[in-house]
């Protein structure tokens, strides 16, 4: 006989949701505008993201397989909450949600209302909003997806119980699609024959154009998102991006949301994987090692450079390097800490580079997350020319150590010695002269420019958002632009100079217990811009919780704050249980004040109590 009593529901703390703000408004719902209230009933996902950040492009197809599964009782709401000034556009975030196929509603926030509400620090953050209305669960970073995935299903059950639970269609209108050639292209190649290459990226495709730029000569992928070799028609790209010639016969193919490294033989279309396992590499992971059996995290732009293909890896914030000769992959620069620091390459910090040019002695590249144009010698020791960190941008031309960029993705080397930025939230074409140490702009009024190559004496410029390639004369004398210079929106976090509590809050998912069997399942690294900001507690260790002690003659700057959490499922039946890494990189502005807070809690999962 059995027990017909239901078994008791665990606790959760419960803090009223606040309600849903945006000054854009909503997106995906045909113009219907909704509240809080209107969604009651449903599981609410809040997805807290911005179109520039890598780790956020991440959580929307780490929530796809979520969607889908719970279409009738989930609805994932994405806030869209801005870091750079072109990203509180409006149009600009209605271009982003359909190149990136997000197909949820997404609210608009750019003045980060919303964001303030449910006091978010980081980007991404998911807030998992129960069909009573109260939050349930915080996350910030990538990796969380497997843990709200087991918390939707006990609320399904819990509320489904209570009769709170309303299934059925959710809020979700997708959008008329544009019959344009190209849709939101990414970059492009002068092939050996004078057609163009061209990355389709939010059609997952390649396209071939003839010399004029404009007709189609032939597709290259099936159009659907897939990670499948084969002949042209049939093989399958996911959001490609850089393209590089391996030699005169075969292209090399920064499959971006495949992770991987695709290989494009020119004559037959026919499509191989040089390099990646179609998975996303994390914390722990091989760095080195045959090409095929190392994984790799959103590979932006390749270019071939002393004698390897280097690979932009804007997924964790490093370059790696591909050889063609013995087939393996391995890091090339860079720690996977977000920031702009010069010096040996092991000792580099990049942020999300995402456009690569090579010259005999230089590698270039656009350092989109700080804004900078930065360059690795044959010695292997990074340099930046343009840029000043994570949240100084603008559009300022000059001399380099003052000159601003905002969020740029390509580079291209110029035959005099100079480089071509594309710079794209400034819809600008910037140039910089190494010789005379000056930034100038070449060209405005493009819309979001990704990349740029060289056709003779002209420049043509991936339009991504005209999605179109546009031919320019490169211009002799620079164009003159009002100078403009920008700080992120995020208002900066009083603290109390002298000692600061940093506590990481991390609380296990359900059914998980900590990962110990190789040592601490924890890191913590924190290190601060200026260095002097910090008289002590910067540097790595174990522990989640750790005491700064903040120089009081140093009035404001940046806490860096890196932590990782890895949990496995607590099952004693399961000989080899699911392992999870949770992480999430901090850059938390704070101002020194007498009357600030002498605590601050950052959470990368749970909720602060």
């Amino acid at each position: 006989m059995t027990d017909p009593t239901p078994a008791p529901t665990p606790r959760r703390v419960r803090v009223r949701a606040p309600e849903l703000i945006g000054k854009g408004g909503w997106l995906n719902t045909g113009d219907k505008q909704y509240s809080l209230a209107d969604l009651r009933g449903r599981i609410v996902v809040l997805d807290f993201w911005t179109f520039c950040c890598i780790n956020c492009l991440h959580v929307l197809d780490e929530l796809r397989e979520l969607e889908e599964k719970h279409r009738d009782t989930v609805v994932v709401v994405g806030v869209h909450s801005p870091k750079f000034v072109h990203e509180a556009e409006h149009q600009a975030v209605v271009d982003a949600v359909e190149r990136y196929g997000v197909e949820h509603p997404v609210l608009d926030d750019p003045e980060l209302a919303t964001w303030k509400q449910y006091a978010v620090r980081a980007w991404p953050t998911l807030v998992v909003v129960d069909p009573e209305g109260y939050v349930v669960a915080q996350h910030a970073g990538e990796g969380h997806v497997h843990a709200i995935e087991r918390l939707v299903t006990e609320l399904e059950a819990e509320h489904e119980a209570k009769g709170t639970l309303r299934r059925g269609d959710g809020p979700y209108v997708a959008p008329e699609p544009e019959p344009t050639a190209l849709r939101f292209p990414g970059k492009a190649l002068l092939l050996p024959s004078g057609n163009f290459l061209v990355s389709d990226t939010t059609r997952h495709q390649l396209v071939e154009l003839a010399e004029d730029g404009e007709s189609v000569v032939r597709r290259i992928g099936s159009g659907a998102r897939g990670f499948a070799d084969g002949p042209a028609g049939t093989a399958s790209f996911n959001e490609p991006q850089g393209l590089a010639l391996l030699d005169e016969g075969a292209v090399v193919v920064a499959d971006t949301v495949n992770h991987a490294l695709r290989r494009l033989d020119l004559g037959s279309g026919a499509v191989t994987t040089l390099a990646g396992t179609g998975k996303q590499w994390w914390q722990g992971s091989p760095t080195s090692g045959p090409a095929r059996e190392v994984a790799l995290s959103s590979p932006w732009d390749v270019a071939l450079f002393d004698g390897r293909v280097w690979i932009a890896m804007a997924g964790v914030h490093q370059l790696w390097a591909y050889d063609p000769r013995d087939g393996t992959v391995a890091v090339a620069a860079g720690t996977t800490n977000e920031g702009l620091v010069d010096g040996p390459a092991a000792e580099a910090w990049f942020a999300q580079p995402s456009g690569l040019a090579a010259t005999p002695d230089r590698l270039w590249l656009a350092d989109s997350e700080t804004s900078a144009l930065r360059w690795v010698d044959l010695e292997g020791v990074v340099h930046t020319a343009v840029g000043t960190g994570l949240f100084d941008f603008g559009h300022r031309d000059g001399g380099a150590g003052q000159a601003l960029l905002q969020h740029p993705l390509g580079v291209t080397a110029l035959p005099d010695g100079s480089v071509a930025v594309s710079d794209t939230y400034n819809h600008a074409l910037r140039r910089y002269d190494p010789v005379s140490g000056e930034v100038t702009t070449l060209a405005t009024d493009l819309r979001e420019p990704s990349d740029a190559v060289l056709v003779g004496e002209d420049i043509v410029v991936v339009e991504s958002a005209r999605h179109r390639l546009t031919r320019l004369r490169l211009p002799e004398e620079a164009v003159r632009v009002e100078a403009v210079a920008h700080r992120t929106q995020r208002a900066a976090t009083e603290v109390a100079p002298g000692r600061l509590r940093l506590d990481v809050i991390f609380q296990e998912p359900a059914g998980q217990k900590l990962d110990t069997r190789y040592g601490p399942s924890t890191r913590l690294l924190v290190s601060a811009t200026p260095p002097g900001l910090l008289l002590s507690g910067e540097g790595a260790g174990t522990d989640l919780s750790r005491t700064l002690e903040l120089d009081p003659a140093v009035p404001e700057g940046v806490l860096h704050v890196s932590a990782m959490a890895a949990s496995c499922d607590d099952d004693p039946a399961e000989e080899y249980p699911a392992c999870h890494v949770h992480q999430q990189d901090w850059g938390v502005p704070v101002v020194l004040s007498e009357s600030g807070a002498d605590r601050l809690p950052l959470v990368l999962a749970g909720l602060d109590a």
